[in-house]
């Protein structure tokens, strides 16, 4: 199989955006895997993040990695997705194979998310709720990109190339290292435009 070439994913990309978006978020939740498999130590331990290893009741599953925000946020990486929760505004759900946002009022989770079955609680917003979803989404989008650039720049664009080098061989919707940040940028703009279009369709 011969792989698309950067030209022919930049036009996929203009065709599907939400495809593209699907593809940009699950590229960054491998990454964060990688780093915490860093060869000199777990980034996100050395950011701030702090790791809830798993009961024994859930321990198939992996641990739990959450980081708190300024100003009564809150933020967990999970590897079916994104949480982020604002203790004002509520909290969105962004799923790493969909890149719908999901909300729900409450501000704090029921308990830790060891699977996606134990977000059940989270929803589509409804019109009454789409400001504080979107508010939400972008500032998760906008975390992300910071969270890209403080990489290249603590650790290397080479560092982060490296970790997509078994990413871009299994021939995944790839965007290269040294785009990465800027790719979030993006699509916060795209996201701010059109809401409506990443939101799940109504049933």
């Amino acid at each position: 199989m011969v792989a698309a070439s950067p030209e022919n994913q930049d036009s996929d990309r203009e065709v599907n955006p939400l495809a593209h978006a699907v593809g940009l978020l699950s590229q960054q939740i491998w990454c964060w895997g990688r780093d915490i498999h860093r060869p000199d130590g777990n980034w996100l331990l050395e950011v701030g993040f702090t790791r809830v290893t798993p009961p024994e009741d859930r321990e198939e599953c992996s641990s739990v990695y959450s980081l708190d925000l300024p100003g009564g946020q809150s933020l967990i990486l999970r590897g079916f997705g994104v949480i982020f929760s604002d203790q004002h505004r509520g909290i969105v759900f962004l799923p790493r194979y969909e890149f719908r946002p999901q909300y729900t009022a409450y501000s704090t989770l029921k308990c830790q998310p060891w699977c996606a079955g134990d977000l059940q609680n989270f929803f589509p917003p409804t019109v009454g709720e789409r400001y504080a979803c979107a508010s939400l989404t972008l500032e998760l989008i906008d975390w992300i990109r910071t969270y890209e650039v403080n990489v290249a720049e603590q650790l290397g664009v080479e560092y982060r190339r490296e970790t997509l080098v078994k990413w871009n061989k299994a021939e995944h919707s790839f965007t290269p290292a040294a785009n990465f940040a800027s790719a979030w940028r993006d699509l916060s703009f795209q996201v701010a435009a059109n809401l409506s279009f990443y939101l799940a369709p109504e049933e």
